[in-house]
C-alpha cells in the first residue's frame, strides 16, 4: 500500500512538468525520488472528478507502470438518502430481506460496501442495506449533506454566551455542560458565533468540542419504542380541527424557544408554523408531538434541550402565544415545512432563518 502510495504521488508530480517524460521501470534513482517525494495526488486530482480514474490508468499506461501498482483516488464513502420521506434499509441486498431500520428525508450515513444496485451503510446505529435507487453518492451526497447538516458546539463545562465576542459584554445566557449549540462561523481569535434560541451568540472554542454532523437513520427497535411514545401522547390529544391539549401546546412553545426564543414575535410563529404544517402533510406524522420528535428533524429534541426547557417550566409567554397562533391555523410561511439558519440559501427569510 506504501509502494502504491507513493507511485500515485509520482504521478502526481509528473503532472505538474511539461510535456510527458517516457518512463520503463523503477530503478534505485527513481526509488529514491518516490521516498523523498513531499505532497501528494490530492493536490491534483479531485477524488470526486468524473475523470480522474480514466486520467490515472491512460497515464500508467503511456509510462508503462504497472496497472496493479497504482492506487486509484477513491469516490467520498458519504451516501445520502434521496427520498421525500423514508427509506426502507434491510438486512441482506434484497428487498425481501427482513427491515433493520429506515433512513429518512436529508439523513446519510458512510458507505460500507456496495453489491449489484445496494449499498450497505452505517449511520448511527443503523446499519444494512439499501437500494442505491433511493441514495446520492459522490458529489451529489457531498452537496446535500453541506445544505442540510449543521456544524455543532458540544459544551465540555457550563459556558456563558456573550453578545459580542469579548468576556466585557453582555451574557446572552449560560449553556450547561453536555448541551449543543449550532456554530455559524468560527474566527480566529477563539470565539464561535453560536445561534442561541434564534439569536446571534459568542462562546469560547476553549470550552466545546466542535464537529460537523447530518442527521442519521432509525433502527427498528428504535422506531418501536418512538411509536410506543407516540401512542401514549394521542391519548391526550382532542382531534378536530387540530386542537390540542395544553400538553401539546406547551411542547410546541418549548421547542419555538429552543429555535427561536430570541427572534421577533413573527420569527417564533414561523417555527410553529412549520411544525403545523407537517402535522398537516402526509409526508409527516399527524400529531404535533410525533412530528417535533420524529428522527433527525429537530436538533433540540436530538440533544434532550427540548425536554430540559420543558421540565423548566420557563417558557416565555410570547413562545406559548406564538404555538397558540400557529395551532389555531396561522401561518406566515406559506405551506414551507422547513427552516435552517439562513445562509443565504433561497427562501423566505424571517430573522435569522430561512423557511423553505
Amino acid at each position: 500500500m506504501a509502494k502504491s502510495k507513493k507511485l500515485l504521488a509520482f504521478l502526481a508530480g509528473i503532472f505538474m512538468v511539461a510535456g510527458l517524460v517516457m518512463y520503463s521501470g523503477i530503478d534505485a534513482k527513481a526509488a529514491n525520488y518516490l521516498n523523498n517525494y513531499s505532497g501528494g495526488a490530492s493536490t491534483i486530482f479531485d477524488a470526486r472528478a468524473t475523470n480522474s480514474s480514466e486520467v490515472l490508468k491512460e497515464t500508467a499506461q503511456k509510462l508503462n507502470l504497472n496497472l496493479d501498482d497504482i492506487e486509484v483516488p477513491e469516490e467520498s464513502d458519504l451516501v445520502m438518502a434521496n427520498v421525500t420521506h423514508a427509506l426502507n434499509v434491510r438486512e441482506e441486498p434484497t428487498t425481501d430481506a427482513k427491515k433493520a431500520g429506515k433512513l429518512y428525508k436529508d439523513c446519510g450515513g458512510k458507505i460500507l460496501e456496495r453489491a449489484d444496485g445496494w449499498t450497505k451503510i452505517e449511520s448511527g446505529d443503523l446499519v444494512g442495506w439499501a437500494s442505491d435507487e433511493y441514495l446520492l453518492f459522490g458529489e451529489e451526497a457531498e452537496d446535500l449533506a453541506a445544505d442540510v447538516g449543521i456544524t455543532i458546539a458540544n459544551v465540555n463545562t457550563g459556558l456563558k454566551v456573550r453578545r459580542e465576542p469579548n468576556t466585557d459584554c453582555e451574557t446572552l445566557g449560560v449553556l450547561p455542560k453536555g448541551d449543543q449549540v449550532e456554530v455559524v462561523s468560527v474566527d480566529e481569535d477563539g470565539w464561535a458565533l453560536v445561534d442561541y434560541e434564534g439569536e446571534d451568540g459568542y462562546i469560547s472554542t476553549d470550552y466545546v468540542t466542535i464537529e460537523f454532523k447530518i442527521d442519521t437513520g432509525e433502527t427498528m427497535e428504535a422506531i418501536k419504542e418512538r411509536q410506543k411514545a407516540e401512542e401514549e401522547a394521542k391519548r391526550h390529544v382532542n382531534y378536530g380541527q387540530y386542537t390540542t391539549d395544553a400538553d401539546s401546546t406547551l411542547l410546541l412553545a418549548a421547542l419555538i424557544q429552543c429555535e427561536a426564543g430570541g427572534e421577533t414575535y413573527e420569527g417564533q410563529v414561523a417555527v410553529g408554523a412549520v411544525v403545523m404544517n407537517r402535522v398537516r402533510s402526509a409526508a409527516y406524522p399527524d400529531t404535533i408531538h410525533a412530528v417535533i420528535y420524529a428522527s433527525g428533524q429537530f436538533t433540540p429534541a436530538r440533544t434532550g434541550k427540548l425536554n430540559r426547557v420543558l421540565e423548566s417550566g420557563k417558557i416565555k409567554q410570547s413562545c406559548i402565544d406564538a404555538a397558540n397562533e400557529a395551532i389555531s391555523g396561522v401561518s406566515n410561511v406559506g405551506d414551507r415545512t422547513h427552516f435552517r439558519r439562513n445562509n443565504g440559501r433561497e427562501g423566505l427569510v424571517i430573522g435569522h432563518h430561512v423557511f423553505y
